[in-house]
């Protein structure tokens, strides 16, 4: 119980597996397979986005790899990782049973997100993801990056991104959609979703802010650091836009984080608030898959 190292024995890749420190043997849970950015790994992941602090609390289940090719930085590769995802997928569906798999999310920072896109584009993932969480990996429809986000990137390894444009097609498939991203990042943030009107969802409705006395718990230490970048970890309030009454429930939404840039870490209330909204999206497609 709580957490523990999953083996894909077809790889001989481990990686981060939490679960509900009382889970019954019945139970449903929430799982999650949460996706680290360009030049990070799991374990940094595991920290930015702490879905396992909230695993006792909202019944969860979270798989929290690392991508296998390291050079010029570690980074997700369709040829070197996609094998190795779909194992987790059915290690996890081995482990606790498709029916008891209330929903299933894709959360991914950075290049994470880009890849939970590019997955998503996939039957395997098409046919079974419930939701993507989008940790500034990219929102459905366009915004546009502040100057300064690339700043110094001339001092950073260089890994594969989406092609322009892959995030303004709509994918085929049904999923709700959140998406987080630090205010210095973009230059604003639009008012419409493609994707929100694509699930026939109403105006964006602004919810209360989430005020966090609290900083995340960890940032990027390189060298070449700006704000719109990300500095230290430090306390936040985010700002809550939610498109209604999106069909068969879907959730979607925008989060933007006040003040912060690409690589803060993720604030204990404003963590649980994505949770939160993911637990309550609507879910069952492993356990409509059982035959």
């Amino acid at each position: 119980m709580g957490s523990m190292v999953l083996l894909d024995q077809k790889t001989g890749r481990k990686c981060f597996l939490d679960e509900p420190d009382d889970l019954k043997a019945d139970e449903q849970v929430t799982f999650i397979l949460n996706l680290h950015g360009g030049g990070s790994h799991g374990t940094w992941q595991h920290l930015y986005f702490p879905a396992h602090d909230y695993k006792d609390k909202y019944r969860l289940v979270i798989a929290t790899p690392s991508a296998a090719t390291k050079e010029p930085t570690r980074h997700w590769a369709a040829e070197a990782d996609d094998d190795h995802l779909r194992n987790l997928v059915e290690l996890v569906c081995d482990k606790y049973g498709r029916q008891r798999i209330k929903s299933f999310w894709l959360a991914g920072h950075s290049q994470g997100g880009g890849t939970s896109n590019r997955l998503l584009r996939t039957d395997f993932f098409a046919d079974r993801v419930d939701g993507w969480l989008s940790l500034s990996g990219g929102r459905i429809g366009p915004v546009e990056h502040q100057a300064s986000f690339f700043a110094g990137r001339e001092q950073r390894p260089p890994f594969p991104m989406p092609a322009p444009g892959t995030l303004t097609s709509l994918h085929d498939c049904d999923f709700s959609f959140i998406f987080a991203v630090g205010e210095l990042e973009i230059v604003k943030l639009p008012e419409s979703s493609p994707w929100a009107e694509k699930c026939g969802a109403g105006p964006r409705v602004r919810m209360p802010d989430i005020v966090d006395a609290e900083p995340g718990q960890v940032h990027d230490t390189r060298p070449f650091r700006s704000a719109a970048w990300g500095r230290e970890e430090r306390p936040g309030t985010a700002q809550i836009y939610v498109f209604p009454n999106a069909r068969d429930g879907r959730v979607i939404a925008d989060v933007v984080r006040l003040d912060k840039g690409h690589t803060e870490g993720l604030e204990p209330k404003i963590a649980e608030e994505l949770i939160k909204m993911m637990v309550a999206a609507p879910g069952g497609k492993l356990a409509a898959l059982i035959k």
